[in-house]
């Protein structure tokens, strides 16, 4: 009974989005990165002005947000990934992409995450910032190394309005 209970609390998902919570989340990208090292990317992804998306449209607007970025990033990953809430307005992603693959798949979301999202009385622009780390750029395979590294690019993306790639020097980056 007990480890029922206990699988039952790491598949806890999000109400809000559906998504896994850190622990679930966790479980499944560490495997998922430690089988598939050579197309293993991971990627952190932050609502940008997310305060001022509830301030201005209200929290239920705020909450459409977050929903439909949960999906767009679901839709994305599809069966080859596994996507997560960190919670707040911030989310995560591990999924298996080939090398070659890598630039248009994520051209891809970010037209995927442009898209402006209904929220009932209208539609409103949600910008998302993303950081990607790849075992190849980053120098390892450990999942809590390359979600730090991609949380610096993204971090380093909003600073500088542009998206970023992490690599090795991203490791020593605190955000």
């Amino acid at each position: 009974m007990k480890a029922s209970t206990h699988s039952f609390n790491r598949e806890r998902r999000n109400p809000l989005t559906g998504l896994l919570g850190h622990d679930g989340y966790t479980a499944h990208a560490a495997a998922l990165t430690a089988r598939h090292t050579r197309d293993a990317m991971v990627l952190i992804c932050d609502v940008d002005k997310f305060k001022q998306i509830n301030d201005t449209h209200g929290h239920a607007a705020g909450d459409r947000a977050l929903a439909v970025t949960a999906q767009r990033l679901t839709a994305w990953a599809g069966s080859r990934g596994i996507v997560g809430r960190l919670g707040g307005d911030e989310f995560t992603l591990t999924v298996r992409i080939a090398p070659a693959d890598r630039r248009l798949r994520l051209e891809q979301l970010a037209a995927a995450l442009a898209e402006p999202v209904d929220i009932g009385d209208g539609l409103v622009d949600v910008a998302v910032s993303v950081g990607a780390a790849t075992p190849d750029r980053v120098g390892t395979t450990d999942l809590s190394q390359l979600q730090r590294a991609a949380d610096a690019a993204m971090y380093a993306g909003k600073q500088t309005g542009q998206r970023r790639a992490a690599g090795h020097h991203h490791l020593g980056t605190a955000a």
